[in-house]
C-alpha cells in the first residue's frame, strides 16, 4: 500500500477497500467473506447498484456505506478511516490483505482467514516455517523456563517462534527465541498501536529489532477485549506448522488454540507435568486426545524434520541443544557446599509441585528450619516458591 497520503485514492481501490470495509461498524470477517463468496470483485464494488449491495451490510453501517458509495473520499467515514490509518503508515506499519502476494500461505489455507493483517517489522517473517507456543499467563517457574529453553533451541535451528505477547508462557517463548538468535512473531489481540500488556512494550521493540514482527488483524486503536483473543489465537495456530502447549488449565485459551490447530490440520505438541499441578491438566487432556507428548525440544524438531535445520539432529553433541532436559552437571554445581539437610529437603521436594504441609509430612523438620532451608535452596537456584507452592528447578 502506498504510504503517501495522496496514495489514498481510488485509482487502485483493492488494497484500501478491504481494510476500509472492515472498519465499518458491524461489518466483520464473516460479512466480508459472504460478500466475496458472491463472486463480487472489489474493483466492481462501487459500480454495482447500491440496492444490490445493502443486504451485505448490517443496519449499523448501511448509512455510512451509502455515504461512501455516493461521495467517495468526501464521505465522513472515509475521512475517519484515513485519519486513523495515516499515522500508522507513517510509523512503518504494513497493511497486507489476503490478496497480497506477501500474505502467508498457511494462514490463507484456513477457513475464512483474516482479510487484513497489520504488521510492524519484517514482512518476510510471516512466511518462514513457524512453531507456536501457548500456555498460561500465570505459568510456574518451571513452565516459563521450559518455554524459554524450547523456544531458544527451536529458533536456533531455523524455526520462527510465534506467540501472543502475553505474560507467562508467551513472554518466555519470545525471550527464548531472541536468545536463540532466531525470529519471533507476536500476534496481538489489539490494534498494532496498542501494545498489551503495556509492560511488554520493550519486548515488542526487541522482537521487531530482531527481525521478527508484530501482527494483528485489528484496526488501529482497537483496545484489548476478551472477545479479541480467540481471534488472535486462531491466527497464532494458522501461521504455524504446529502448536506447543506448555502449561494450560482445563478451561483456557491455550486449549482453544490447540483446538483451532487441530481444525486447521496442524500438529499439537503437549508437554506433560505433575499430576498435582492444575496447569498440567490441560496438557494431559490433549495427550489423552491424541496430541504428541514431548519431553525435549529435539522431539519437536524431529517431528518437523522437513522444516528444521540440520543441526537439530546433532543435538547430542552439545548440552545447550538439549532444551527441556535437566542439566545434571549444572545442578551438581549448585549443590556444592549444600548441607545434608538441604540435600534431604531437595530430595523430598522431588519433581512435583508441593507445599509446606506436604514437606512437613515427609521430613521431621520444624517450620522455622523448613523455611530457612527452603530459602537457602531458592538462593542456590534449585527451587522456586510461588503462591505457597514449591517447585524444583532443573
Amino acid at each position: 500500500m502506498n504510504k503517501d497520503c495522496s496514495g489514498l485514492s481510488f485509482d487502485d481501490p483493492t488494497p484500501w477497500l478491504i481494510p476500509f470495509l472492515l472498519s465499518l461498524p458491524g461489518f466483520g470477517v464473516s460479512r466480508y467473506w459472504q460478500l466475496r463468496q458472491h463472486s463480487l470483485p472489489l474493483d466492481r464494488l462501487l459500480t454495482q447498484p447500491l440496492d444490490s449491495l445493502q443486504g451485505f451490510f448490517p443496519a449499523a453501517c448501511q448509512s455510512m456505506f451509502s455515504d461512501f458509495y455516493h461521495h467517495r473520499e468526501r464521505s465522513a467515514c472515509w475521512q475517519t478511516f484515513v485519519e486513523r490509518h495515516q499515522p500508522m503508515l507513517d510509523n512503518g506499519v504494513e497493511v497486507i490483505t489476503h490478496e497480497d502476494v506477501r500474505y502467508p500461505e498457511l494462514l490463507s489455507a484456513t477457513d475464512q482467514p483474516p482479510p487484513v493483517l497489520y504488521l510492524k517489522g519484517a514482512v518476510e517473517a510471516l512466511s518462514i516455517p513457524q512453531i507456536a507456543f501457548v500456555g498460561s499467563r500465570h505459568g510456574t517457574a518451571n513452565g516459563r523456563d521450559t518455554a524459554r529453553q524450547f523456544a531458544r533451541y527451536l529458533a536456533s535451528v531455523g524455526l520462527g517462534v510465534t506467540s501472543g505477547l502475553a505474560q507467562g508462557i508467551d513472554a518466555s517463548a519470545h525471550i527464548g527465541a531472541l536468545e536463540g538468535g532466531g525470529v519471533t512473531l507476536a500476534v496481538m489481540g489489539t490494534g498494532i498501536d496498542r501494545i498489551y500488556p503495556s509492560r511488554h512494550r520493550g519486548m515488542a521493540e526487541d522482537i521487531v529489532a530482531g527481525g521478527g514482527a508484530l501482527v494483528t488483524e485489528f484496526a488501529p486503536g482497537t483496545a484489548p477485549h476478551s472477545g479479541n483473543f480467540p481471534r488472535r489465537n486462531r491466527i497464532i495456530s494458522g501461521l504455524s506448522l504446529g502448536v506447543v502447549v506448555v502449561e494450560a488449565a482445563l478451561k483456557s485459551g491455550s486449549l482453544i488454540t490447540a483446538r483451532y490447530a487441530l481444525e486447521q490440520n496442524r500438529e499439537v505438541f503437549a508437554i506433560p507435568g505433575s499430576i498435582h499441578n492444575p496447569l498440567s491438566r490441560g496438557c494431559h487432556r490433549l495427550i489423552r486426545d491424541g496430541a504428541t507428548l514431548v519431553e525435549t525440544a529435539e522431539d519437536i524438531a524431529i517431528e518437523l524434520r522437513g522444516w528444521a535445520a540440520a543441526p537439530a539432529f546433532h543435538a547430542h553433541e552439545t548440552d545447550t541443544h538439549k532444551a527441556g532436559e535437566t542439566s545434571d552437571e549444572g545442578q551438581a554445581d549448585r549443590l556444592v557446599g549444600a548441607s545434608e539437610q538441604e540435600q534431604a529437603l531437595l530430595k523430598a521436594v522431588g519433581f512435583e509441585v508441593c507445599n509446606i504441609d506436604e514437606l512437613s509430612a515427609r521430613l521431621s523438620l520444624s517450620t522455622p528450619e523448613m523455611l530457612a532451608t527452603l530459602m537457602q535452596l531458592e538462593l542456590r537456584g534449585l527451587i522456586s516458591q510461588e503462591g505457597g507452592n514449591i517447585v524444583r528447578l532443573g
